[in-house]
Parts: C-alpha cells; structure tokens; sequence
C-alpha cells in the first residue's frame, strides 16, 4: 500500500521537466496507482483508458473551470474570475459551447475542409522544395510548423505576416494549459508573462476584427462578425474570445502531431519505408500516433454534480472494483477487453465541484486496453484513442488537423524515403500540449 503522500508526489513529478523527453514510464507508474483523489485539493485523477473514456462522456462532466470548487474559493478570496476576458467556447457549457461551436463548425464542415487539399499540398510541397540541401533537414521550423499556422491563418483571415507575434503570444499561452494550479494550487513562475501575452493577443485581434468590419472578406472572422450583425447576439468578446481559441488549438496541436508522426515513424524506419511505399497507410498511421504520442496529453474536466466513475464504461456495468481510499488501494482488477469492461473494482465518487485530470497519455499506454501498448504499431487490428477528447467537446478541427498530417507526412516519407533521425529532439517544456522544438533530420 502506498503512502498518503505518495499521490501529491507523483504528480509533482509529471510536471518536471525531466520527463519531457518520455514522460510514459512515469504515465505508468500513476496508472497503476489507480485513480488518485486528493481532497484536501478537491482533485481526482483518472489514467486507466475505461476510466477517462467514461470521464470524457459522462453528462456530469464540466468544461468551465468557474464551476470548481477551488476557482470560486479562489474568487471569494479576492481573484479575478476572468482575468482574460471571456474564454473560448472549448472551455464553456451548454447552452453557451453549443451556440458557439454551432456558429464557427461551419468553417469545418468535410465540404470545406476538403476543399483546402490543394492548397495545402502546394505549401507542402513549397516547403519541402527547400529540403534538398546537404545538411540536415529541421523538420520543425521547415515543415510541422509552418504549414498549420498558414492554414490557419488563411481560415482566420490573419495575416501571415503577423505570424512572429502572434506565435509568440501563442506559445506563451499554451503554457497556462499546463495544470500547475490545478496540483500545486500555485501557478508557476510564468504566470504574468503569459497574463500580457493573452492580454496582449487578444488586443491584436479586436483591432483585425474592427479592419474586417470596415473591409469583410472571406475568411471566418468576417463571418463570425456577419452572423453577429445578423442578429444572433455574438458578442465582440465571444468574437475575439473564439478567434483567439482557433489561432492557438489550430496550430499548436497539429503542429505537434505532425511533428510526432514523422519521429515515431523515423524511430521505426520499416513504418517510414511502408508509407513511402504505400500513402493509403497514413490515415493508420495519424491514429496510432494520436493513441501512442498524442499531441494533447491530458485534459481538465469538472464535475458539474457528483459523479460515480468506474460502475460503467462503454455502456456496460463495470461492478466489484474493491476499495479506493485516496487513489492509494485498488484491489482485484479483473480483465479487460477492449477496455470495455472490466469487473472486481468499485466506482470512485468525485464530490460536485472537484476538478478532474484526465490523462490520456496514460490511459494510451493501458495494458488493460491494448495489447503492446508501447510499441508504435499502425498495423493493430483496432486502434483507439481520446487524443481528439469525446462528447459534446470533441475536437472541432479533428477533420482539419488529420487532413494537414497526411499530406504532409505522405509527401515527406515519398520525397525522402531513405530519411534518418540526425540528432535526438528538443522538446519544449508544455506538459499538456507534447511538443518538439527541434527535430533535426538527414535526408
């Protein structure tokens, strides 16, 4: 049996960054632990794939972090409830998420998604025309990264030259994803630094949104302005609030799927030689790196009433668990198939309020899931995974997202089959969102 303190402690390794390089050895160790909950930080964490699966679906589960115990405790005492301003829709409930993701899925319906392949594969290729030197390939700075802030940017509608500052704004705030807070109840040292970012940010796009009023276009920053103007009362915060959502979600992630596909394929060069041979493979190939290194390593949630997790999962009774007593003791597991079901362990109850970490690089890496876990395999038979959430916040820009990585990854694998790792990769210090710096290539 573990030690009280031992759940605090593991956490507090997850967020050093020691672990950023391979932080799965460590997932494990807090998977095995079973679900952790720390009352006095009315916190829960869930890593086993049934558990965050059930998490991520159950009607309880809460995306406004204004509905935690700890964010009202913290205005009480005299916090801004707020500081940025209105936040994203990805981080509302109904009524008001369904309102705003209603307005802007229209930019991401297949029809128009689709219909950005042959641009998007002229910037690929654009960007890989400058790969045919000597030296080694970056395939950070010369492709993971450029091509989904273009897109982006050609959705918005913000100009591409723009790109250093609002990058840099963007990078900054991609950190607050982090959740610090959430286990220390401290923020770490970046905190104003990223406060100027976003206030920063959010100042830039309220001075695009009022170029686009006086001169519309296209792109779905006049579209949004139009369907405000059209009476369905979007106001210009909730304007600026889903801009500033869609510029940083629309390319940090992909960025960093794209980036992890091509290491993980580079790490297995038979899997490299596969999809240079065969392009039909990539779409296996997207999944398997969306389950095995996902871009999005774990997820918040709150509970909006008190929720019973581990009695169902998959829509089938999980029942008998044994004993949870702080996350520390979990007794008689029994099987697992295809983490469905699973018997001999009872449900763990998160009081209403309680903020919740969902580990999905954890729950990824479960034996009880899949079989070879750690091994990066787009042959399995089924592969599965949370890597784009589930329920009502699935990942809006999934469609948008799998489409960049394929182009890029099949023109990549067929331009330079005989590619090499150069170098082993820098990674950058997010815990939330897994990220490279640099990864260098030889061609």
């Amino acid at each position: 049996m573990t030690t009280p303190a031992e759940p605090q402690s593991l956490l507090l390794q997850m967020l050093d960054p020691a672990h950023r390089a391979d932080p799965y050895p460590h997932y494990g160790r807090i998977r095995e632990q079973g679900p952790l909950q720390l009352p006095d930080s009315n916190l829960t964490v869930f890593s086993s794939f049934a558990d965050c699966d059930e998490v991520l679906r159950h009607p309880s589960s809460a995306s406004d972090r204004m509905k935690s115990t700890v964010a009202q405790r913290m205005v009480a005492d005299g916090a801004q409830a707020r500081p940025l301003g209105q936040p994203g829709f990805l981080f509302l409930d109904p009524p008001d998420h369904t309102r705003l993701r209603r307005l802007v899925s229209k930019a991401f319906v297949p029809k128009v998604v689709n219909a950005l392949e042959p641009e998007i594969s002229t910037l690929v290729d654009g960007l890989l025309a400058e790969a045919s030197s000597p030296d080694p390939f970056e395939a950070i700075a010369g492709l993971a990264y450029p091509l989904p802030v273009a897109v982006i940017c050609r959705l918005l509608g913000v100009p591409l030259e723009d790109e250093p500052q609002f990058s840099a704004a963007s990078a900054l705030l991609a950190q607050s994803l982090d959740p610090f807070l959430t286990v220390t109840g401290a923020s770490d040292d970046g905190f104003e630094e990223r406060m100027k970012a976003g206030l920063w940010l959010r100042d830039y796009l309220r001075g695009l949104i009022a170029q686009r009023r006086r001169d519309p276009g296209e792109d779905l920053m006049s579209g949004l302005i139009h369907v405000e103007e059209s009476g369905d009362q979007l106001t210009e915060e909730e304007i600026v609030a889903t801009c500033n959502l869609l510029l940083i979600a629309g390319h940090e992630t992909t960025v960093n799927l794209i980036a992890n596909a091509i290491l993980a394929l580079l790490r297995e060069p038979a899997q490299w030689a596969a999809l240079a041979a065969d392009p039909s493979r990539v779409t296996a190939v997207i999944e398997e790196t969306l389950r095995y290194d996902p871009p999005v390593q774990l997820m918040g949630r709150v509970a909006g009433e008190d929720m019973s997790i581990g009695a169902v999962a998959g829509g089938l009774e999980r029942s008998d668990r044994g004993s949870v007593a702080g996350g520390l003791e979990r007794s008689d597991r029994g099987s697992v198939a295809g983490g469905l079901e699973r018997s001999d362990r009872g449900s763990v109850i998160v009081p209403k309020g309680d903020n919740m970490l969902v580990l999905l690089a954890a729950a990824h890496r479960d034996p009880e899931a899949f079989e070879h876990p750690d091994r990066f395999d787009p042959d399995r038979a089924a592969i599965r995974h949370l890597g784009f959430g589930k329920g009502p916040h699935f990942c809006l820009g999934a469609p948008l997202a799998r489409l960049e990585a394929a182009v890029a990854l099949t023109a990549m694998t067929a331009r330079f089959p005989n590619a090499a790792l150069a170098g082993e990769p820098t990674y950058k210090q997010n815990v939330t969102l897994r990220g490279m710096s640099m990864l260098p290539i030889s061609l």
